[in-house]
């Protein structure tokens, strides 16, 4: 049997994403199962970078109004005498006004990057913006809790692609976007005759692990299928993609499987043009989505071990362009959405427009402090050992 290129990259790809499913089965049922109230992170990237100033908006700012004469919101969600929330994200100032919500502002780090790829590589990897590394902040937590599993499954990327944030220098998370698909893929006939035909008569190593790998999915895809549904939320999800992957996420949260971070994308926030228009749709298609995930987590007693959160690459000029958008600035807002917080509201000041650099905002927190309260106050791991963070950590959760 010839394998083509397309067929070998198909199967690979198979193969790939079942290194980990033999400890996924195990998750679902064995007594290290995570309990219900153990503590998760769903991390939501806003990639494109966001516009900070039109999401939490100054309302008194005559800087922000001057600045931004065509696109400034003028109708935000009043949260204080001094701060709105942009008026497509009515559930997050109904989480503010319960105390389910925390926003933390100034969020960047020192010699900021403009690039869109090089500044996502230094918020997944946690590195200083002249360091360059080839793991991530979740990964090399990877590393740390699971250093004597054979493939971790606590950490779950809803996606096609694994971003760097979740690779680790030893283990790395899982990827995968639909349950179903994984079932349905390996139940196609041609993959089941490719692995009776090749299934013994490989010397090499690698291609031998590749054929046992897939053999393992064909075994094991329709039981993972099913434990996905054990649990299947009968909640009402938007049909959106991001509604979607927070529904199979919720899913997965109520299996008791021992996974603790969950990572998800949507954009694209690269508002250079048009920008209202564009934030507007993304904010609705956010604002649903995370209502009825949160929703549902309350029904079934969960958002309070539950830590939601969002980032964005970097933030927006303060000054618009003539094209009625933003380029690439720097510091940004991250939202902290849970029923587990020690403290709600706005957890510092807004942005100084009177303090700019080159009419870029200044950031005042360092986004791996984040992440260091995060790994230990949440995820209870060693943050020192991870980040190498020495700075502190918040009091927030």
């Amino acid at each position: 049997m010839i394998l083509k290129r397309r067929q070998f990259l198909k199967a690979g790809s198979l193969a790939s994403a079942s290194l980990l499913l033999p400890n996924f089965i195990k998750a679902l049922s064995s007594p290290s199962a995570l309990e219900s109230r153990h503590k998760v992170l769903v991390i939501v990237q806003l990639s494109g970078g966001n516009d900070g100033l039109n999401t939490i908006i100054p309302i008194r700012n005559d800087i922000y109004f001057r600045e931004r004469q065509t696109i400034a919101i003028n109708d935000a969600l009043r949260l204080t005498d001094e701060a709105g929330i942009h008026p497509a994200l009515p559930f997050f100032k109904t989480l503010f006004d319960r105390g389910e919500l925390a926003v933390l502002n100034n969020v960047g780090y020192p010699d900021p990057n403009k690039s869109h790829f090089r500044s996502m590589d230094i918020w997944h990897s946690a590195s200083r913006s002249d360091e360059y590394l080839d793991s991530g902040w979740i990964g090399r937590y990877l590393d740390q809790v699971c250093y004597d599993c054979d493939h971790p499954t606590q950490a779950l990327e809803v996606n096609d692609m694994l971003s760097l944030a979740l690779k680790g220098r030893q283990q790395k998370a899982f990827a995968f976007k639909d349950p179903k698909k994984l079932y349905q893929t390996s139940r196609e006939a041609y993959f089941k005759k490719l692995y009776q035909e090749h299934q013994h008569q490989h010397e090499d190593e690698t291609v031998a692990y590749l054929y046992q790998a897939l053999g393992e999915t064909l075994n094991n895809a329709d039981y993972i299928f099913e434990q996905s549904k054990a649990r299947k939320t009968a909640a009402t999800y938007p049909d959106s993609v991001l509604g979607k992957d927070l529904k199979t996420v919720s899913s997965l949260i109520k299996s008791d499987i021992n996974t603790q971070v969950y990572y998800l994308q949507i954009g694209s926030f690269d508002t250079h043009i048009n920008q209202n228009q564009r934030q507007e749709s993304l904010f609705r298609t956010i604002n649903d989505a995370v209502e009825a995930f949160v929703e549902d987590l309350k029904k079934n007693g969960l958002f309070r071990h539950v830590m939601l959160m969002t980032f964005s690459e970097f933030g927006r000029r303060v000054a618009q362009n003539a094209s009625n958008g933003t380029d690439h600035g720097t510091a940004n807002q991250l939202f902290f959405l849970s029923g587990g917080l020690k403290k709600q509201g706005l957890l510092n000041d807004l942005p100084d427009l009177t303090q700019l650099n080159e009419g870029d905002l200044q950031y005042t927190e360092d986004f791996r402090k984040v992440y260091a309260t995060l790994l230990k106050s949440w995820l209870n791991a060693d943050s020192d050992k991870i980040l190498g963070w020495k700075n502190g950590i918040y009091d927030f959760i």
